[in-house]
Parts: C-alpha cells; sequence; structure tokens
C-alpha cells in the first residue's frame, strides 16, 4: 500500500478515473447492443437515432483517450454497415 500522501492521492485518482472509465466503456456496449438490436428488427428510424448515439459516445470515448481512434472507426463502420443493410 502506498505511503506517502502523494501515492495515497494517486489511489484515490485512479480508483475514480477506472471507475469513471468502466461506465464509459459500458455505456457504449449497451449503446452498440440497442444499435444492432434495432436492425435485427429491422426498425430503421428507431436503428438510425440509436446509431447517431452509439457514433456520437464511441467519437467522445476516442476523443478522451479512452478506446483507440481506429477501433472507434472499426464500431462506426461495422454499424453503418448494418444499418445500410436494411436500407
Amino acid at each position: 500500500m502506498a505511503n506517502h500522501k502523494s501515492a495515497l492521492k494517486r489511489v484515490r485518482q485512479t480508483k475514480i478515473r477506472t471507475e469513471r472509465n468502466r461506465d464509459r466503456k459500458s455505456t457504449i456496449k449497451k449503446l452498440r447492443k440497442e444499435a444492432l438490436s434495432a436492425v435485427a428488427s429491422g426498425d430503421a428510424s428507431t436503428a438510425a437515432s440509436a446509431a447517431s448515439k452509439l457514433s456520437s459516445a464511441v467519437d467522445k470515448a476516442a476523443k478522451k483517450g479512452l478506446i483507440h481512434a481506429n477501433k472507434a472507426a472499426n464500431i462506426k463502420s461495422k454499424t453503418a454497415k448494418a444499418l445500410a443493410s436494411i436500407a
């Protein structure tokens, strides 16, 4: 365990950041499932709005460094490809 004051602060900061990152990643996973399930059901308008929300969340995560920019592009590309399949 950390003994120095600065090290204890780092432990606190890391705990908070880990929780925040875990929440953001789970939000992306949830939005991805919603978008793909809307595509599977064939509802174009719901799928489009879900894909838009997903795209926004993924871009924000990539901008913050939570996920790599290429991973963000892959997620958006696969979602757009699935969305195009029902059009």
